[in-house]
């Protein structure tokens, strides 16, 4: 299945594989060529980062090490200083990377040691690549703490050593680089948590695959183009045809976070926004919506009551093109139930937050009965308990868990977080190419939750207003912390910023 077009694929191992297969054995590009040109680039991007002082290469035995001595050779014939340190026994180098060890000008390389790297103008992490699985073994693991130990620059390359390069899982050691050159495409593991906060500034290197080559399929970096596919009101319009959302939520104490959906949803472009909160609480909507329309539904201690406020959303979706279910609803018996009942009975998209996550613990098979689309939008401790699993299993294994939550469910999963990862049921995965800490104050799921809702209103293909939204929502939190500071932002602010998301893209 080919990728959204508005979607920049990368590179899964065996994806990666595949090209190189391509390139070497049905249009017959010499290996020592596709090495050549990434040691090139890679020596490149040495040289412009590198400070005072020799640079030491680490190698390991295979071709990512290859590619480590082919660009030390650069570098020496250019007049660096470089050490090669070798983690492994280099006499059992085989092909393109043991010809590059025979090229090696100078001095020959040295067994790995830790005082070595004392004085580095920079280190090359040249031992795991692409291929690598599991947990580095000695030597490697040593070597990785070492370098992680110096202040030098650390140029990675194509994977820092320890990182699945196909879904940023690091089960062990890892080296945390400041840039990593990879070859031809990107990969995966280079913009997923935990591997993208060992991947620094990440540079692509073109090292000549011909046109043809097979396609990522599982995997794509969100662009400006999702953002580019939603529409604009039309002339004719009304406040209908731009889209109506409406949203349950809230509870006593707990008004902000659908005050936010709301808001979110009208800065994004939706023509009408319906409220579906508990009657203790209705006061206080109106006092803080003046756009919006608000309804009250029976209500106890716990939040809003099963079949009469139940009855009373659906009524209100008749007209909608999205219900967001959940924020501020509270965590009550009756709360659940009511999420529950209305996450089964609502025939119109749904976005679904919060405590509409939590009254889904352990039960996201509901969901597959529901015949309208579904976007999930938890953070790791929310999907830990959607999959009844710890978040910190979810925090080192996002992809896998978000991709389990999408099947469990049949309905888009997107994972918030600065790498946000939007999962479809049988299908590919977005990835956002990175937010703001701004970002990280209270509110900004609500934020999230307003613009994807809006978004589905505008008849959005799911998919799509998912990712759109995520990235709409990271440029919104720039804008923000470019006015205010990251550290000063505040949910509100990054509602205002909404629109310079949309007309004006990226800070």
């Amino acid at each position: 299945m080919a990728l959204p077009d508005w979607l920049d694929p990368v590179y899964e191992a065996e994806e990666m594989r595949a090209t190189d297969a391509y390139a070497i054995e049905e249009r017959g590009v010499p290996s020592p060529d596709l090495m050549e040109r990434a040691a090139r680039g890679l020596a490149d991007v040495v040289a412009a980062r590198a400070g005072e002082g020799p640079i030491r290469v680490v190698v390991g035995k295979g071709n990512n090490g290859g590619d480590g001595l082919a660009a030390a050779r650069m570098l020496r014939v250019a007049g660096r200083e470089v050490d090669v340190l070798a983690t492994g026994d280099l006499s059992e180098l085989r092909g393109d990377a043991k010809e590059n060890l025979e090229r090696l000008p100078g001095a020959a390389p040295e067994p790995f040691e830790p005082s070595k790297l004392a004085g580095s103008g920079a280190i090359v992490d040249a031992m795991l690549g692409t291929g690598f699985e599991g947990s580095p073994r000695e030597p490697i693991a040593g070597a990785i703490s070492a370098i992680n130990d110096q202040d030098a620059v650390v140029i990675a390359c194509d994977m820092p050593s320890g990182v699945n390069a196909g879904n940023g899982e690091v089960e062990g050691h890892a080296v945390r680089a400041g840039s990593t050159a990879t070859f031809h495409g990107s990969k995966v593991g280079l913009h997923v948590a935990p591997g993208k906060w060992h991947a620094g500034d990440v540079v692509v290197v073109d090292i000549g695959i011909p046109d043809g080559a097979p396609a990522p399929e599982a995997a794509g970096l969100i662009t400006p183009r999702a953002i580019e596919l939603v529409p604009h009101r039309p002339p004719d319009g009304s406040k209908f045809k731009s889209g109506v959302v409406v949203i349950a939520g809230g509870s006593r104490g707990l008004t902000g976070a659908p005050t936010m959906v709301a808001l979110s949803a009208q800065r994004t472009g939706a023509g009408y926004v319906q409220v579906a909160v508990p009657a203790s609480a209705e006061q206080a909507l109106e006092l803080r919506l003046l756009e919006a329309m608000t309804k009250g539904c029976p209500d106890n201690d716990d939040g809003m009551h099963t079949e009469e406020g139940v009855e009373i959303v659906l009524g209100m979706t008749e007209r909608a093109g999205c219900l967001v279910l959940g924020p501020g609803m509270g965590r009550g018996d009756d709360p659940g139930a009511f999420a529950r009942a209305l996450a089964q009975r609502a025939e119109i998209p749904l976005v679904i937050d919060a405590d509409g996550l939590n009254a889904l613990a352990g039960r996201l098979e509901l969901l597959r009965e529901r015949g309208a689309p579904a976007v999930l939008t938890p953070h790791e401790a929310e999907l830990g308990r959607l999959l009844e699993v710890d978040s910190s299993e979810v925090a080192a294994r996002r992809l896998e868990h978000a991709r389990a939550a999408a099947e469990r469910s049949g309905a888009i999963v997107l994972l918030k977080g600065d790498d946000t990862i939007v999962a479809r049921p049988g299908g590919p995965v977005a990835i956002s190419p990175g937010g703001t800490p701004a970002l990280a104050t209270a509110g900004t799921g609500d934020v999230l939750s307003g613009l994807i809702g809006a978004l589905l209103a505008k008849e959005v293909e799911p998919f799509a207003a998912a990712a759109a939204g995520a990235l709409a929502h990271a440029f919104a939190g720039r804008h923000a912390a470019a006015r205010h500071g990251a550290d000063h932002v505040i949910a509100g602010d990054v509602i205002d910023a909404i629109p310079a998301a949309f007309t004006k893209g990226d800070v």
